[in-house]
């Protein structure tokens, strides 16, 4: 049996591995202040940044929906993968060999599942691009060549031919030792009356790529007129494969879509190979599906789409399909923030057949002819009218109208509105009341022009207005009332002055402890806090301090985040990977130790007010007749408590 991976190998993975660089592959990520950097969150639809790396603590938290962890548990959630199966492809990533306890080392029939149909897909492209340069494979290099593609192109983007047959692909793989319940799981085969069949045959391969750039599924398109299959064949839906997801070419565009904000969507596996090798290096395309929800939410965190730039373009075939298909972009262009547009060719041609006709120069301007998508979308519904007569005209102008109301910049739609006007030859009043009127039914939800199977979205805030941490309550889903609930905590209110004071001087010592000196801390100890989270937080890391040392000096990073967390009870950790991500208002090692220190001459402040407040109400009730001592007392301590306050108050 596969044993357990010991602990000081799994913390050696995690302090090896660069959280930056990992998350890098799925996140465009920009500077946020000294050793932070931000980004669109993978995990929440979001418009504004709020996904936080600091590669110092090798942690991330996003404050739009509290997600948080280490580089594990985020390749955990991005790949759906167990525990030990990430710590194990982390450690082969750097080249580290894990021992363990209990038990020997997982041996090939025990690694995990998904590791092996990766496995499995990886020498399936390498069987089927050798089966491309052999002489069965004619009429594979023959379509290529007709496109334009030459053998060092097919082989740059591991095109491959499925030879005829039933089974040759089957018995190359059991030959390398994978078990037909291992092969079924990989959507490349087909159960027939004997068993397992080749799902591909007689075909050209182009291998689908995810975004770590590792093979998950295959594309395949007919060649032979007696094939009764569809044009195009790809694989159904595996663990590794979900075409919801998925997009053709993103390995190879997704730095230069980071680069230059922008990305193409084109229609075909060729299309973005034509595309690419053209010049623009952005385009990718979808897998046998239309261009929806999911695919964005791939594009959107490569595209660092915060609304500060960038563009989305779309290539759609000039036929009738196409404009289909641009329509369907169009309902979920409230998605983006940035500008969406749509480049068509005017006789019809495809990106591929544009290279193959006129070169590598015409595909690149073909982008520049670009029409934003509201005005493709407008032109499209009116050619469905007759205009000529003034029914005809009032009929397009009902069904362009509501399309005018979504556009998301105010200052935009009445310019629209009144083209729109001048494309229907009618009163311009008339066709802004349109307008204004499907704008009032789109707010109200009844209907607004949605069109059939538009979906309307509305974002949760993230400009901060709601960024507190979830807790438990927030889960989706009703509760179980069979299960004994946990208590409702009470997340403190980032709008109270005292409160925001408090997390100010938390997220100082959980950031920068090293800055704080011997009376910083002595501060902090004494202080107290007014929220019960506040509280837990400061006596966890009053904790960890006593168990260092007064007089050590405390590292920041990994090690001092993990004390803290252990220090913590489990529900309070995402309100600590918070405390440890918010940047701090200072740009230099010497802004920074000062705003430490006032931060917590601040708290103590505070504290130094209660107090005082505290002991004037009760001098006030002590008899200095009666009660001499304690009255003397209570002065002492108020002199005494001035005396500190003038110490953090320099005159």
């Amino acid at each position: 049996m596969a044993g357990l991976i010991k602990r000081e190998d799994i913390d050696e993975v995690r302090s090896r591995t660069d959280i930056r660089e990992i998350v890098e592959g799925y996140v465009t990520l920009k500077s946020a202040g000294i050793g932070s950097y931000k980004g669109l969150c993978p995990f929440h639809d979001e418009r504004t940044p709020s996904f936080h790396v600091r590669p110092q603590y090798g942690t991330y938290h996003c404050f739009g929906c509290d997600e948080s962890g280490d580089v594990i548990a985020f390749v955990q959630a991005m790949e759906h993968t167990t525990f030990a199966e990430t710590v194990e492809r982390l450690a082969a990533r750097i080249g580290y060999e894990l021992h363990y306890e209990q038990g020997s080392g997982p041996d090939k029939a025990m690694v995990g599942r998904r590791q092996r149909l990766l496995d499995a897909h990886k020498v399936a492209a390498e069987y089927f691009q050798a089966q491309l340069r052999t002489a069965g494979a004619r009429a594979a290099h023959t379509y290529l060549g007709d496109r334009g593609f030459s053998p060092q192109d097919a082989a740059d983007y591991g095109v491959g031919y499925a030879p005829q047959g039933w089974t040759k692909l089957l018995d190359h793989l059991r030959k390398r030792g994978y078990t037909d319940d291992e092969l079924e799981g990989t959507g490349m085969f087909s159960s027939g009356r004997s068993g397992l069949i080749d799902r591909f045959r007689g075909r050209l391969i182009f291998p689908i790529r995810g975004i770590g750039g590792e093979i998950i599924g295959f594309g395949a398109r007919k060649l032979y007129d007696d094939d009764q299959g569809p044009k195009y064949l790809n694989t159904p839906e595996t663990q590794l494969y979900k075409k919801s997801t998925v997009l053709y070419g993103i390995d190879k565009a997704k730095r230069q879509i980071a680069k230059q904000r922008q990305v193409v969507v084109v229609e075909g596996y060729t299309d973005v190979m034509a595309m690419h090798l053209a010049g623009v290096s952005t385009a990718v395309a979808t897998c046998g599906t239309a261009f929806g929800a999911e695919h964005i939410k791939v594009v959107r965190r490569f595209l660092s789409d915060d609304g500060s730039g960038g563009e989305v373009v779309f290539t759609f075939d000039g036929d009738e399909a196409g404009q289909k298909a641009a329509l369907r972009a169009f309902q979920e262009d409230q998605r983006f923030m940035a500008q969406t547009f749509v480049a068509v060719e005017p006789n019809g041609m495809d990106p591929c057949e544009l290279r193959l006709a006129r070169g590598d120069a015409a595909v690149r301007s073909l982008l520049s002819a670009k029409r934003p998508l509201f005005e493709f979308a407008i032109r499209a519904a009116m050619k469905r009218y007759d205009l000529e007569s003034l029914e005809g005209r009032v009929q397009a102008m009902r069904a362009t109208a509501p399309i005018v109301a979504r556009i998301r910049d105010t200052t935009l739609r009445p310019a629209y509105a009144r083209q729109l006007a001048g494309w229907l030859g009618l009163e311009v009043p008339d066709v802004v009341q349109a307008v204004e009127t499907s704008a009032r039914a789109e707010v109200r939800g009844d209907g607004g022009g949605a069109g059939p199977g538009q979906q309307r979205t509305f974002d949760r805030p993230v400009d901060g207005s709601d960024q507190r941490p979830r807790g438990p309550q927030d889960s989706d889903g009703p509760p179980d009332d069979g299960a004994a609930q946990p208590p409702r905590i009470e997340w403190p209110d980032p709008r109270d002055p005292l409160l925001r004071t408090e997390k100010e001087a938390l997220e100082v010592v959980v950031q920068v402890p090293h800055l704080l000196g011997t009376a910083e801390w002595q501060q902090f100890t004494e202080a107290e806090c007014a929220h019960p989270v506040h509280t837990a937080v400061h006596r966890g890391v009053v904790q960890v301090l006593a168990g260092i040392g007064a007089d050590q000096q405390i590292t920041p990073g990994r090690g001092w985040i993990e004390a803290l967390r252990a220090a913590l009870p489990q529900e309070l950790h995402g309100y600590l990977a918070g405390l440890s991500m918010r940047a701090l208002p200072a740009s230099s090692e010497q802004q920074l130790e000062r705003y430490a220190t006032g931060v917590i001459n601040h708290l103590y402040d505070r504290q130094i007010n209660r107090r005082q407040a505290d002991l004037r109400a009760e001098l006030q009730r002590t008899s200095s007749a009666q009660e001499p001592e304690r009255f003397r007392e209570i002065s002492r301590s108020l002199l005494d408590l001035e005396a500190r306050r003038r110490q953090l108050r320099p005159a």
